[in-house]
């Protein structure tokens, strides 16, 4: 019997406290926890598995872009993340969401528009489709 597999815990590398408050924007690489405000956009540098976690007293005045975001708090801008998003009951987002996965739980709010991002067309290969056949040319061709 396979158990399931198990959330890996999101390494954190970076924290801003209940009391912190930050003006202007910010970019990080790694995981980012947010327990306080920040006033600004907050970005993931390059670092595709990049993770912010915005606890039930943080909140983001300012757009969101990073790979993989769990929200429990507040954001007044857009979020896009190009992996995961996961809102939690007291997620509030007022601005659009833009995501690959979502996972929203009852109690979540959000102003605006969920917008699902298509992944990149992949070969026919990794799709499972043969590959098209080039043959001679059929006998009904003219010369």
């Amino acid at each position: 019997m396979r158990r399931p597999k198990r959330k890996r815990a999101k390494k954190i590398d970076s924290f801003i406290g209940r009391q912190s408050e930050i003006s202007g924007d910010l970019r990080f690489e790694g995981g980012l926890y947010v327990d306080g405000i920040i006033h600004g956009n907050v970005c993931a540098g390059g670092d595709v598995g990049a993770f912010l976690a915005l606890s039930e007293h943080g909140a983001i005045d300012g757009e969101v872009n990073v790979p993989n975001v769990q929200l429990n708090g507040a954001v007044n801008g857009d979020v896009r993340a190009s992996g995961q998003v996961e809102l939690a009951a007291n997620a509030r987002v007022h601005g659009n969401v833009y995501y690959r996965l979502i996972e929203m739980a009852m109690g979540a709010e959000v102003n605006g528009k969920l917008v699902h991002i298509e992944e990149e067309m992949k070969p026919a290969l990794k799709l499972g489709h043969e590959p098209p056949v080039e043959g001679p040319a059929s006998s009904d061709a003219k010369d």
